[in-house]
C-alpha cells in the first residue's frame, strides 16, 4: 500500500498512536495510569454513541444538526418520569426511564428520516429546525433551567459499572469501567457488525453511494434513510440518560450543545465520506477517542482551554482535505 493511501485509510489511528506515545514519553505513569485510560474511553462515550448512528446516517446520504438538542430533551424526559416514580425499585425506575429516553429520541429520529426522505426537504433543513426545536421543548420543560433528580438511584447508575481485574485506586478500592463506556463499546462492535455483516448495512451504503442505482436495484431508498435517523435517534436517547446518570441532572439550556459538531467531527476524522457510500464504525470510535485524548492533552499541558475549537477544527480540515484527495484518486 502506498504511503498517501496509508495516511488516507489509517490516518486518524496513526495520529491516535503518534498521541498516545507524545503522552507516554511526555507524561510517563500518570498517563498510563489505569484511572486515566478508563477516564479517556468514559469522558466522550455518550457522544461515541451518538457519533455511531450519526455514522450510519451520514453514510446513507444524510445529516443531522438535531442530536444536541434532542439529547437534552430525551434527558429532560426522563428525570421528569424519575422523579414521578421515584417509589419504584431503582432498577425498574433506571430501566423505564432509559426506554423513555429511548423511545422519544426514536419517535424524534423517524419524524427527522420522514420528513426527509418522503417530504423531500434537505436534512440540513430538517434537522436545524429540529436544533431549536427540541431545545425548545426541553427548556419548556425544565422551566428554562435544571432538572434535578431527586433520587440517588440514577447518580449510582452513572457512576456504576464493572471492576477492571487487577487494578485498586489509590485508596484500594476496585476501579469501575463505568456503563457508559461498556454501552459506547457494544453499540459500537454491534454498528459494525451491522453495516459488515448484514443486508441492512449493504443498502445503507448502496443507498449513500447512489440512490437513483439503488433504486433500481429494488431497494427502497426512503425506507433505509428513514431506519438511520430512527437509529440515531434512539441511540441520542440512550445517551442522554448515560449524561443524565452522570451529572444527575439535565440542564435544559445546555446539555448537549455543540454535540452535534462533535459528532459528526468524529464522523469525518474517522474517515466517513460527507458525500456518502463510504465510511467505518471503527474509524469513528477511533475519532472519539483522537477528540478526547486532545482535550486531555491541552488540560494536562495547562494550555488555555479556549484554543480547544481551533485545534478541532484544523483536525477536521485535514481529515476533509485527505478525503478530498482520495476522492481524486478514485
Amino acid at each position: 500500500m502506498k504511503r498517501a493511501n496509508l495516511l488516507r485509510e489509517y490516518g486518524a489511528l496513526i495520529a491516535l498512536a503518534l498521541l498516545f506515545a507524545i503522552n507516554v514519553a511526555t507524561r510517563g505513569t500518570s498517563f498510563l495510569q489505569i484511572e486515566n485510560l478508563r477516564n479517556l474511553v468514559s469522558q466522550n462515550a455518550a457522544v461515541g454513541i451518538i457519533a455511531v448512528g450519526m455514522t450510519l446516517v451520514i453514510i446513507a446520504g444524510g445529516i443531522d444538526l438535531s442530536v444536541g438538542s434532542l439529547t437534552a430533551m430525551c434527558g429532560a424526559v426522563a428525570i421528569l418520569l424519575i422523579n414521578k416514580l421515584s417509589g419504584t425499585g431503582s432498577t425498574a425506575l433506571i430501566l423505564i426511564a432509559a426506554l423513555a429516553a429511548i423511545g422519544v429520541g426514536l419517535l424524534a429520529g423517524l419524524f427527522n428520516g420522514l420528513v426527509v426522505a418522503y417530504g423531500r426537504v434537505a436534512a440540513f433543513v430538517v434537522t436545524l429546525g429540529g436544533l431549536a426545536g427540541f431545545r425548545s421543548i426541553a427548556l419548556v420543560l425544565g422551566n428554562g433551567g435544571e432538572i434535578r433528580s431527586q433520587v440517588s438511584a440514577l447518580q449510582d447508575f452513572g457512576f456504576g459499572g464493572v471492576a477492571i481485574p487487577f487494578a485498586k485506586d489509590a485508596g484500594g478500592g476496585p476501579v469501575l469501567f463505568y456503563w457508559s463506556a461498556i454501552a459506547f463499546i457494544v453499540i459500537a462492535l454491534l454498528a459494525e457488525f451491522v453495516l459488515n455483516r448484514t443486508r441492512f448495512g449493504r443498502f445503507v451504503l448502496a443507498v449513500g453511494a447512489n440512490a437513483k442505482a439503488s433504486e433500481y436495484s429494488g431497494i427502497n431508498v426512503q425506507t433505509v434513510r428513514v431506519a438511520t435517523y430512527a437509529i440515531l435517534g434512539a441511540l441520542v436517547g440512550l445517551a442522554s440518560i448515560l449524561v443524565a446518570a452522570r451529572m444527575n441532572s439535565v440542564g435544559t439550556g445546555s446539555v448537549g450543545l455543540y454535540y452535534e459538531l462533535d459528532a459528526i467531527a468524529a464522523v469525518v476524522i474517522g474517515g466517513t465520506s460527507l458525500r456518502g457510500g463510504k465510511g467505518r464504525v471503527w474509524g469513528t470510535v477511533v475519532g472519539v477517542l483522537l477528540l478526547t485524548l486532545i482535550s486531555n492533552m491541552i488540560t494536562a499541558y495547562h494550555i488555555d482551554t479556549n484554543w480547544q475549537g481551533l485545534v478541532r477544527g484544523i483536525v477536521i480540515l485535514v481529515a476533509v482535505l485527505i478525503q478530498r484527495g482520495r476522492k481524486e484518486d478514485e
